[in-house]
């Protein structure tokens, strides 16, 4: 190949850049319902949510898991694991760039034989005429989107598990405080028969009977400091507290159950833009771009390849002479590389990336509906625990 076939060629390559094998990517339509707009739930996009109960105790909590928690300190490693690749990807369009230099001296028994040295920069690039490696840039990208939302799907279950056990523990510790208060009347309750019943004014089975209940409550503490232990050890583990840590088991309390500014109510009507936002349903959706654009990098296999070479440097029998004028080396060269015969390899990569997007498209499809149902459940929940409770409050001011 001439250097004016060479400039042929990479006129045509230019000319055919923008061509691409495979769909574009289109966002699946859903039958979705038009909601309200999500200025009503602004409370619940902020990122810091938990603040929201106004407790600096859960707020310290929350800030430590987010900087020590294991599990998303992995999330967020598998993040640039996949940074780095659209690096990588991104790296396949462009030409690569190498050097070498080399010396040596061969003979046989006849003679001591000749110094042969070289030095060569060289280039080589192949044209991306079907896009190939835009489509593969593309998926890596793709698959970017999903780590980061995968990661932010660990942060909000994170977030979530932690103030769910930090509400818990608070819980127990108010009914390990009711339950002392009883065993303390319970013990009253037995001394007191036990002096009835020496002095003659009650029966061996009335004293057995408020003994019996002051062991019940006995053991009903005791399973609350256990629930307690076993709910701080899961605390500890999700801040990302040091076996040393966990050990000494000093965790902060903050604010009683009574004191916790409980959450504004929901209003009704679900945003699909706001449930959309989901970090769930955000690497679903990364994923089956990736697969749609994995769809062209397949078909491109089906058209020829064409890899382009390029050196200059020098050769000389003497390392002295090796960088003079008259040791000057060149060499230009391509490559058309077309596939004749596969045994069907490239048909079924083609099937197997069609399937593949058919799979990632149900799974998207399946996450979205998955978020509207966790939503609705939320919404029903939080009306009737509130009806629970406004239930339970008359109850005790009626008492």
């Amino acid at each position: 190949m001439n250097l004016k076939q060479l400039g042929a060629v990479w006129a045509a390559s230019l000319f055919l850049g923008g061509c691409m094998l495979g769909p574009n990517y289109k966002q699946p339509e859903l039958d979705l319902p038009a909601g309200q707009s999500s200025d009503n739930f602004s409370v619940f996009t902020n990122a810091k949510w938990w603040e929201v109960f106004q407790d600096p105790v859960l707020d310290q909590l929350e800030a430590e898991a987010l900087e020590y928690n294991k599990d998303l300190q992995a999330a967020v490693a598998r993040v640039d694991q996949a940074r780095a690749a659209v690096g990588i990807a991104t790296a396949d369009q462009l030409p690569s760039l190498s050097a070498a230099a080399e010396s040596g001296r061969a003979g046989s028994q006849a003679g001591s034989g000749e110094t042969q040295s070289t030095a060569n920069v060289s280039v080589s690039y192949e044209l991306d005429l079907w896009g190939k490696y835009r489509r593969l840039s593309e998926a890596a990208r793709a698959q970017l989107l999903a780590s980061e939302a995968a990661r932010d799907t660990i942060r909000l279950t994170l977030t979530a598990d932690v103030a769910k056990n930090y509400f818990s523990l608070r819980m127990l510790d108010a009914q390990l405080e009711i339950a002392q208060r009883t065993l303390k009347a319970r013990q009253e309750n037995v001394r007191i028969y036990t002096s009835r019943y020496q002095n003659g004014y009650c029966t061996e089975v009335d004293l057995k009977r408020v003994e019996a209940n002051m062991a019940s409550v006995q053991a009903q503490e005791q399973q609350l400091r256990l629930k307690i232990a076993q709910t701080e050890t899961a605390l500890s583990v999700l801040v990302g507290k040091s076996p040393r840590e966990m050990v000494q088991n000093d965790t902060a309390r903050g604010k009683s159950l009574s004191e916790i500014t409980l959450i504004p109510d929901v209003p009704e009507g679900i945003p699909s833009d706001l449930l959309a936002r989901r970090p769930d349903v955000r690497s679903a959706e990364g994923q089956l771009i990736a697969a749609n654009a994995n769809i062209g990098a397949a078909r491109a296999a089906y058209f020829p390849s064409i890899p382009l070479t390029a050196s200059a440097g020098y050769a000389s029998g003497a390392l002295n002479d090796l960088f003079t004028g008259s040791s000057g080396v060149w060499a230009v060269g391509g490559q058309l590389l077309a596939p004749i015969f596969e045994g069907g390899k490239i048909r079924a990569e083609n099937e197997q990336a069609e399937a593949q997007y058919r799979e990632m498209l149900a799974s998207y499809e399946k996450t979205v509906q998955g978020a509207f149902k966790e939503a609705l459940d939320a919404i029903a929940a939080n009306r009737i625990n509130r009806e629970i409770f406004d239930s339970y409050k008359q109850q005790t001011e009626a008492m």
